[in-house]
């Protein structure tokens, strides 16, 4: 078998394990084009993160603001984000175990952690659109 063989099934291995566990790996690298080296794609990977997390510290300040008046939570808002990107990180690295030290590495943990901040933003920016007298969100409307 070949490397490059063993690099598809590795690769392979790591995406069906990310979907069995709903982790939304994107297509950003696709759009990197056919020909494109992995260090092309472990850029690509990286670009759509720092596009994800700029959404997700959007959504996190906009928060913020809106409990401004309320120190408890946003100090349990605080808590709550420190511990989210604590999970992001350790899953990601569960995730890209099995490519540790190739050349893939960086683009498995991005794709990872990009799916991951998309999650979490959707999830914050919910609690912007709370629905009138919904106990369970702990943001109050504007």
């Amino acid at each position: 078998m070949t490397a490059k063989a063993i690099g598809r099934i590795g690769l392979a291995l790591v995406l069906a394990i990310a979907a069995a566990l709903g982790v939304a790996l994107s297509a950003s690298a696709a759009g990197c084009g056919d020909n494109a080296t992995q260090a092309d794609l472990d850029v690509c990977a990286g670009d759509a993160l720092k596009t994800s997390d700029a959404a997700l510290n959007s959504t996190y300040r906009q928060l913020m603001d809106r409990l401004k008046a309320d120190a408890a939570k946003r100090t349990r808002l605080i808590d709550a984000q420190k511990a989210w990107l604590a999970f992001r990180n350790a899953e990601c690295n569960f995730v890209a175990s099995d490519v540790v030290g190739g050349s893939i590495y960086p683009m498995i943990i991005s794709q990872c952690a990009d799916g991951l901040t998309r999650s979490r933003t959707r999830q914050l920016a919910a609690y912007l659109h709370c629905p009138e007298g919904d106990m369970s969100c702990p943001v109050p409307a504007p």
